[in-house]
């Protein structure tokens, strides 16, 4: 699925307009105070997110033009929603919802068959993980969706796991202008004899790490934070803690 310069739902995607920075923003400030044209304008300008977006969704067997539409009704969404009185760019606050409404499409057309009260579990919170990112202008943890909605944190993660289409062995998980970090890596393997070696390796490793650089680690990937929701809990930028973070996994991958 090609999405560089072809025709997609009748746009060409080699002429999209860019817009920067300050002229979203201003954009925005007219949408909020009702301004049709400007809100017009602001979904033009941010189609080739849109397509960045659908990136993710090359092995989908869904129709290009179907995602590409999925994609503007998240985008839409975010402008409609966007809170313009807090410091967020407003493609951090698009993408997820971008994401979320492809994700949404693609499970509703899936041929397997999840329970109905799964199912309507599942969509409760995701609704309710919207509304949250509407307000709040990032994402929520488990805890505080299952909490929301009056369920327990193991259902509201098995009922989202249930309508969650499975991933490839070798989906990258990680990568930022280097060799990417995929889900195979992360899988253990309990009939290697080198695996307690490794495991010692890794340690040594982290124990290196300076005291930030492992603060990041353990909140990124053991508690599931976004580089946004981390930058935001010790006072940095996420930037930085995007550099940091490849900093500290190129210093375990070299004990490697």
């Amino acid at each position: 699925m090609q999405y560089n310069k072809v025709e997609i739902s009748g746009v060409s995607t080699a002429d999209l307009k860019t817009l920067s920075e300050e002229e979203k923003r201003q954009l925005l400030i007219k949408v909020r105070n009702g301004d049709k044209g400007a809100r017009e304008e602001l979904i033009k300008g941010n189609l080739r997110l849109v397509l960045s977006v659908l990136q993710k969704f090359t092995g989908s067997k869904e129709s290009p033009d179907d995602l590409f539409q999925v994609g503007v009704v998240g985008l839409i969404k975010a402008i409609d929603n966007f809170n313009t009185d807090l410091d967020v760019r407003f493609s951090t606050y698009a993408v997820p919802m971008i994401l979320g409404e492809v994700r949404r499409h693609i499970r509703d057309n899936r041929p397997m068959r999840v329970s109905r009260s799964l199912r309507d579990l599942a969509y409760k919170a995701m609704q309710t993980r919207e509304r949250f990112i509407a307000s709040n202008q990032r994402e929520p943890t488990i805890d505080e969706v299952a909490k929301a909605i009056g369920e327990k944190r193991a259902e509201v993660v098995a009922a989202l796991e249930s309508v969650t289409d499975p991933l490839s062995l070798y989906e990258p998980v990680y990568t930022d202008g280097g060799d990417a970090l995929y889900i195979v890596d992360q899988v253990g393997d309990d009939y290697d004899d080198r695996s307690w070696i490794d495991e010692l390796t890794v340690k040594d490793a982290i124990s290196a790490l300076r005291p930030r650089e492992k603060n990041i680690l353990f909140l990124r990937f053991f508690r599931g934070r976004t580089q946004v929701e981390v930058a935001k809990e010790i006072g940095i930028s996420q930037a930085q803690v995007s550099r940091l973070e490849k900093s500290a996994l190129d210093k375990i991958r070299s004990q490697l």
